[in-house]
């Protein structure tokens, strides 16, 4: 097997981490079953005493141990290291604190186990490549073969009630959104893997898109919950960088190279700072319009002021910076204004739709509430001035060529995406179906975008884009396609559970204190594991 780049601190320090994990894991499923199987003996020992001796007292109820002997239920039975931390307590393979654990432990070990079959696919020569080959009829026929399948197995009417106004109006419901961002991903992914170039700017849309809903949840979220709290605040980051950190470490590449990251990051946090300064205000409409204003001005001052950006950004050059080995003479900030930049308003744009979002509810309440006729007048008219806005915007926008329709994206890519939530909630009907296949693959969007660097394509070097594809079947292209895909959906779908199950055991919810503490904690061994990789390495190198 051989091994693409250099071996790095960074991931021997994971594979040092990793072993342990993976040992008490191990160590934790074999307590386990010794404890299940002596507690089924027990079980059946008591049931020939209760039948004798009549019903044994709730007190004197006991579990089995390692080696046979009875623990007593009662707090005064306590294992000698229960004062301990649970660092310690890992360490000293504390029985107690491995069985309670061993599910958190299973977790990480499954976590990084993916992640090294990420490194073997990308990073070794263990499996082939092949190149990416366009072909617009077999690209349009496996996407409207899904849409057809979609539409047959997983077509499904909601009832849900409008959180504002308590009635089944379902503008813009969660159902929606996520039926929305799955069949903008599937266009995504099939983009990169076919290199279809020519629908290049659709999907500057679709990335749009994801950061106006980046916009609009968010802000919905705190502007509603009112929840700025620190748990909040780390579990957001945690659902957004958790995997891709971990990529990073693993696969010895720059943050930027997954760029849809650090853009929802930076804008994540940018609606967080809007709303959670002076939140006690946030009620008065003139205190919203005054953050939004500002929110503009930033954007303004930053990307449109010449050297702003760069005077702003430098100092985050070793976090933010990436360089491309097929492009090895541009900026290192050079990507991450570009693709911040494109999408630099439509967040705000998304701000401003989620505020007004219970007023457009009121309105289509009201609407509902007409007699048909003139219900009927005022939908035809928004479907005919959405889609005559749409035209002309397709027309003198859409179809420029890449260069030049990336000017105009940042200050027009709001119009397509308000054409279409126009049309797709013109009717009571169409708001109240989705797709819930499209809905199931808008979740899992994160991980599908981070994993198709490594599982399904292919960069072979460190920060490289990926040109080619995994090939798994040789010679076969549909075959290799529809294996991969399998494999790269199933893994996706897979670090999203263990991304949530992760979060519920690190980042409490309520407990602060504890969460400070896990952070300090992470730090700490992070920096150790670091330390020793390093020394791991260059003694060899000095032993030369």
């Amino acid at each position: 097997m051989t091994i693409v780049g250099p071996i790095t601190p960074g991931q021997v320090s994971f594979f040092l981490g990793l072993f342990p994990v993976i040992s008490a894991w191990i160590y934790a499923e074999y307590l386990e079953y010794k404890k299940n199987s002596l507690a089924s003996k027990a079980h059946s020992d008591v049931g020939l005493v209760e039948i004798g001796n009549g019903t044994v007292k709730e007190d004197d109820r006991a579990v089995l141990l390692e080696g046979g002997s009875l623990q007593s239920a009662s707090p005064k039975a306590r294992s000698p290291t229960s004062s301990l931390s649970p660092i310690f307590k890992f360490l000293m393979m504390d029985e107690t604190f491995l069985i309670e654990n061993r599910l958190t432990l299973r977790a990480i070990s499954e976590f990084g186990v993916l992640l090294a079959y990420y490194y073997i696919c990308d990073r070794t020569d263990v499996f082939a490549s092949s190149k990416k080959n366009y072909n617009r009829d077999l690209f349009l026929f496996l996407y409207f073969l899904l849409i057809i399948v979609s539409a047959i197995t997983s077509f499904k009417i909601h009832h849900d009630k409008s959180p504002f106004s308590g009635k089944s109006i379902l503008y813009l419901n969660r159902h929606q959104t996520e039926e929305w961002k799955g069949w903008m991903q599937v266009l995504f992914l099939m983009y990169h893997y076919f290199a279809a170039t020519e629908i290049y700017n659709a999907i500057r849309i679709f990335i749009a898109a994801y950061v106006w809903m980046t916009g609009f949840g968010n802000f919905s979220y705190y502007y509603v919950r009112k929840d700025f709290s620190l748990a909040r605040f780390a579990q957001m980051m945690w659902r957004l960088n958790f995997v891709v950190f971990f990529c990073c470490v693993v696969l010895n590449n720059s943050y930027t190279l997954y760029y849809i990251c650090p853009m929802h990051t930076l804008f994540t946090l940018m609606v967080y700072g809007a709303l959670g300064i002076l939140n006690k205000y946030n009620e008065k409409g003139s205190v919203i319009a005054l953050k939004i204003a500002a929110c503009f001005l930033v954007v303004i001052l930053v990307w449109e002021v010449p050297g702003v950006f760069e005077l702003l950004w430098s100092p985050f050059t070793f976090f933010l910076g990436y360089t491309d080995p097929a492009k090895p003479n541009l900026p290192r900030l050079h990507e991450w204004h570009f693709r911040s930049g494109l999408d630099r308003y439509i967040w705000i744009i998304g701000m401003i739709y989620a505020y007004y979002h219970p007023t457009v509810e009121r309105w289509m309440e009201k609407i509902e509430e007409t007699e048909v006729k003139r219900r009927v007048s005022i939908k035809m008219a928004v479907a005919i001035i959405a889609l005559t806005v749409g035209f002309f915007w397709f027309e003198y926008i859409y179809k420029l060529d890449k260069i030049s329709y990336n000017k105009y994206h940042p200050y027009t890519s709001w119009i397509p995406i308000t054409v279409y939530i126009c049309l797709r909630n013109v009717t009571q009907s169409f708001r109240s179906y989705s797709l819930t296949l499209f809905a199931w693959l808008g979740k899992i969007t994160l991980e599908t975008y981070i994993s198709q660097f490594h599982i399904w394509l292919r960069s072979a070097v460190p920060d490289g884009q990926p040109k080619l594809l995994l090939s798994l079947i040789p010679d076969y292209p549909m075959l290799n396609f529809m294996l991969t895909t399998s494999i790269y959906v199933a893994i996706s779908y897979r670090l999203f559970d263990l991304t949530n199950v992760l979060k519920s055991a690190f980042v409490p919810t309520k407990d602060d204190k504890r969460l400070m503490q896990n952070l300090i904690t992470a730090i700490v061994i992070s920096s150790i594991l670091y330390m020793l990789s390093f020394v791991f390495l260059r003694v060899p190198q000095m032993l030369v």
